[in-house]
């Protein structure tokens, strides 16, 4: 049975709400969940002992925040889940004339004060505003201070409005979210003149439009996002700007492959089951997380740019895509990805690296690819042959045989390429090599592009194909 909510501001005051500022609010609510050992920022992976105390601390100092970081940082969702620490509804003036959602009790706008002030408590209309509506964010390119400051109205001029009043105003985004929150996305892009209103809204809490002073107790709370190459550099933030945001929080990439696997499996926007079940071997997720990683340490790669999480999620995505497509052609269930899937990279990959043009050396971004991928296929295979040993599986490789593998070769075809499947397979790779075919192909696909990477055998690629030559054996 749902609660009927006060209708007037005679019925608000009996309920006993008290009015309180935004960070007020989010400080309060943020506090009452940490009391009660609440998951205070869901989804997000990595940052525990690091950014989520740092929030905490400037939460509860209510202070405004910019997140400093490189793209795919979680930067707007983590602004985003601040928005949760805001009361379910809160009550405002439901009245046409007032352009925000003002404070029944303590109103900012003067139609707001008049409303109070003509009419007896009974007759002040009261609407609820909800969690949701009390965020909003802005993308910095091309934001005009009009869109999130105002703009003088020029009918309200015409019709004898004084450009001094606040009434002769078109209001934008910020004062539009007077008692909630507003996030800047890539702060250094902003206008000057735009961070100039900015600064006066952190400062003083008012609005200026066209040397026109508007007094208004602007009550928002500021989130910003920025990466740090164009954050520091000189010129692109006003000091005046840059000294009024109370907090800074570093973001970061995850610390180590297993965490960078879970947030690509959390995040990937693709159903394992179904119909058409995909098994992702965790070989193959590790190899496909240091991809990642060696493109954040590649020197091709323009590293203040940074390599994205959605990097990961992607060609997470494009992988088990490409084992379900062969899944479904050959009517293998479920489907096992494999190193020639990753030949289908190049999808997801492309346009999400950013090349060095000192350190590449004219090598196209695909030629970049190839060698992160190659990079990556040889620091994991080199990690299975320290910790298992290998030396029984590559054994089953000798004789000087040509085999070819693809995307699109049936998994049975790969069962005469080892008479016998040493007790290494299971131990090494954590899955039923021995009596699974599609499995068994992954594996094998792996050690091969493995011996490949670290230069024991050849390899020859055409039309989607491989040939491992293996009698360069050593």
């Amino acid at each position: 049975m749902s609660v009927r909510m006060p209708a007037t501001l005679a019925e608000l005051r009996a309920s006993g709400w008290t009015s309180r500022s935004v960070k007020d609010e989010v400080r309060g609510n943020f506090l009452r969940m940490l009391q009660a050992g609440h998951e205070l920022f869901p989804g997000i992976v990595g940052y525990d002992d690091t950014v989520i105390p740092e929030i905490n601390i400037a939460l509860i100092a209510g202070h405004d925040m910019l997140f400093l970081g490189e793209k795919g940082q979680a930067k707007s969702r983590l602004m985003r889940l601040l928005l949760r620490f805001l009361d379910e509804h809160l009550p405002y003036l439901d009245d046409p004339t007032i352009p925000l959602h003002d404070d029944p009790f303590k109103p900012i706008t003067s139609a707001g004060r008049r409303l109070v002030a003509s009419r007896e408590p009974d007759d002040v209309p009261i609407a609820w505003w909800p969690r949701q509506e009390r965020y909003a964010e802005r993308l910095a390119p091309g934001t005009k201070f009009a869109d999130i400051i105002g703009e003088i109205d020029p009918a309200k001029l015409a019709g004898g409005t004084s450009m001094s009043s606040e009434e002769a105003l078109h209001l934008g985004l910020i004062p539009r979210m007077h008692r909630g929150i507003f996030a800047m996305n890539e702060l250094p892009e902003l206008d000057e003149l735009v961070q100039v209103g900015m600064f006066n809204i952190l400062e003083e809490r008012d609005v200026q439009i066209r040397g026109y002073p508007v007094k208004f107790d602007i009550d928002v709370m500021l989130l910003f996002s920025a990466n740090p190459s164009t954050y520091n550099r000189s010129g692109k933030v006003i000091p005046q700007l840059k000294d009024r945001i109370g907090a800074v929080i570093h973001t970061h990439y995850p610390s180590d492959r297993e965490l960078g696997i879970q947030v690509a499996e959390q995040e990937a926007g693709i159903e394992l089951g179904g119909e058409w079940p995909v098994a992702v071997p965790h070989f193959m997720k590790q190899v496909l997380e240091q991809i990642t990683i060696a493109a954040r340490k590649s020197k091709f790669i323009d590293q203040q740019s940074g390599v994205s999480a959605r990097f990961s999620i992607a060609n997470f995505e494009t992988l088990v895509a490409s084992a379900r497509q062969r899944g479904v052609r050959l009517g293998e269930k479920p489907a096992v990805p494999r190193i020639s899937d990753l030949g289908h990279l190049a999808s997801s990959s492309l346009g999400k690296l950013e090349l060095d043009m000192m350190g590449s050396h004219q090598m196209s971004e695909r030629q970049v690819l190839d060698a992160v991928i190659a990079e990556a296929i040889a620091t994991v295979f080199e990690e299975y042959v320290e910790e298992h040993g290998l030396a029984e599986i590559a054994a089953a490789f000798r004789g000087g045989v040509k085999v070819e593998v693809g995307d699109m070769v049936p998994s049975a075809a790969y069962e005469g390429l080892v008479a016998e499947v040493p007790a290494v397979w299971e131990k090494a790779f954590e899955v039923n090599a021995a009596r699974d075919l599609a499995v068994r192909a992954s594996c094998i696909e792996f050690v091969l592009a493995g011996l490949y990477a670290t230069e024991r055998i050849s390899r020859i690629q055409s039309h989607g194909r491989t040939i491992y030559d293996t009698g360069g054996f050593r």
